[in-house]
């Protein structure tokens, strides 16, 4: 029944939107009705599609606990370990800076560096709610090639960081505590109830929590949509644009920080508006996988030669991206 309600709303964003439109007095014709129609049209979207995946995600997470991951990236060796690292990551709806005590655990379970790097870049940057969203926006080739991609970039910076053996760039407080705690877990199972309500909890828990983000990100995007000049953005972020357009949207969006629900409808506004999809697509994980925030939290844990080396690494295999996506859509 609760599915057959969300494909029921789903169905029913787009006359919804027109006959609020329609209601206010306004057209589409005007770039008030424009943004207008973007906003109350892309609320209820990103919402169901967030509320779905994230309770979806919810019940599968009842499958792949924690303990359950620390045991299983435990003594793994770089390569092997790496991929399995950013696979998980995949599967855990952490935005950067709440993947960082996951990390901590992962380090004090023995899980080598490099691998919880992998895991590291890879559960904010290629989660699941990024890729729902991608795939409900523009389609399942623009959704699958992001995640070819971003596990690339997850799996190569573990690689890479691992193999520069930088394990005494660790705090003394996280070298002291590596492989002192135990990476087994309960074997018990919940019940197909106990499942329903985690994944329940957690679309109260997250969605709950991101909304606002999702409101903010997406009358930003509807500001951009309806008042900013397409030349404008074209001449800064489009096809044509200089090469330097790429790494400047990098740059840009390390400060910021927002999750990818937040982040997507801005992403959909810039494209809009003659942006190249690799470029706001590298902005994007920028912002999801490179925040200032998450640089800040990691100072407990890592030393600073750690942390640019960790940032450069993944700043250079977001550039990748971008110039792949540019050059091949």
């Amino acid at each position: 029944m609760g599915l057959a309600v969300w494909i029921a709303a789903y169905a029913a964003l787009e006359p919804f939107a027109d006959s609020a439109l329609a209601l206010l007095a306004l057209t589409r014709q005007t770039r008030l009705g424009e943004a207008v129609h973007f906003f109350i049209y892309d609320t209820p979207k990103v919402l169901l599609l967030l509320t779905g995946i994230v309770f979806v995600m919810g019940v599968i997470h009842t499958f792949i606990a924690p303990e359950r991951t620390r045991a299983l990236l435990s003594g793994r060796r770089l390569g092997l370990g790496n991929v399995m690292a950013a696979t998980l990551g995949i599967v855990t709806p952490f935005c950067s800076c709440s993947a960082v005590p996951l990390f901590i655990g992962f380090l004090s379970a023995g899980v080598p560096l490099g691998v919880t790097f992998s895991f590291l870049i890879a559960a904010p940057m290629v989660n699941e709610i990024a890729l729902a969203l991608l795939f409900g926006l523009f389609g399942w080739k623009v959704a699958a090639l992001y995640l070819g991609l971003g596990l690339t970039v997850a799996i190569t910076a573990g690689l890479v960081i691992g193999r520069m053996g930088m394990e005494e760039h660790l705090e003394d407080w996280v070298r002291a505590m590596q492989g002192t705690q135990s990476a087994a877990f309960d074997p018990a199972k919940p019940c197909w109830d106990e499942r329903v309500a985690s994944g329940l909890a957690h679309v109260k828990s997250i969605v709950g929590k991101v909304w606002p983000y999702i409101l903010l990100g997406i009358a930003v995007g509807a500001a951009i949509h309806g008042y900013v000049p397409e030349d404008f953005m074209a001449s800064i972020m489009g096809k044509e644009a200089p090469w330097w357009s790429l790494p400047a949207a990098v740059a840009i969006g390390v400060p910021m920080y927002s999750n990818a629900a937040g982040i997507i409808p801005i992403v959909e506004a810039l494209l809009g508006k003659g942006a190249a999809l690799g470029t706001v697509l590298a902005f994007m994980m920028s912002v999801i996988a490179l925040s200032l925030p998450e640089m800040i939290i990691l100072r407990k844990v890592l030393k600073p030669r750690l942390i640019a080396t960790f940032a450069s690494v993944v700043a250079a295999g977001i550039l990748l991206v971008g110039y792949v996506f540019n050059a091949l859509l």
